[in-house]
């Protein structure tokens, strides 16, 4: 590949690489069995407290900045597969994520879930920051609509396909299509 092909592909972590909304729901009907729940498929928002009552957004925060949330999430199949795959393609691949307002655990947990999940060479491209509009690349994929900031992206967004960013046009990928849609 000559390096006019190269591209600058910054990638999420949770939900496209980690399986956050899967995990809070396992300790959910675990600690709550009592209340009602919401599938992933059957989520309509991406943040996973507007798809509750409000009176439960106190018992879902806690759940997700406590210790431990973010390093017991699963890896989503393929996602290691497709980051090297692009890494041997020539591309510079970029983890970009958001901490939580509450950052005690969830910091430090992302940085040892990448590491033990994708291996020290990905934790030297992680860009943490609640703008992802400060980053420069070629194409953000990423599952959340509407990424906000202060700047206008340089990067076109690719939605990592989840049931909450369906009815909106971007164009949306998984780990089993990523080359074709990205055209690699």
């Amino acid at each position: 590949m000559n390096n006019t092909n190269k591209k600058i592909i910054l990638i999420d972590q949770d939900d496209v690489l980690a399986n956050y909304h899967a995990r809070f729901l396992e300790i959910w009907k675990n600690e709550h069995p009592e209340k009602v729940w919401v599938s992933l498929a059957d989520s309509a928002e991406y943040d996973v407290d507007k798809n509750y009552p409000p009176e439960y957004r106190d018992l879902i925060e806690e759940i997700t900045v406590r210790k431990g949330f973010f390093g017991s999430l699963s890896p989503i199949s393929g996602a290691k597969e497709a980051l090297e795959t692009m890494l041997v393609l020539g591309h510079d691949v970029r983890i970009v994520t958001a901490p939580k307002r509450k950052h005690t655990f969830c910091v430090p947990e992302k940085f040892a879930w990448i590491e033990k999940h994708l291996g020290q060479k990905f934790v030297e491209r992680i860009v943490l920051t609640r703008d992802k509009t400060l980053v420069h690349g070629d194409i953000l994929i990423d599952d959340k609509p509407n990424v906000p900031g202060v700047c206008t992206p340089s990067w076109e967004q690719v939605f990592y396909d989840q049931p909450y960013n369906r009815r909106y046009n971007n164009r949306r990928l998984t780990w089993a299509n990523y080359q074709e849609v990205l055209g690699l």
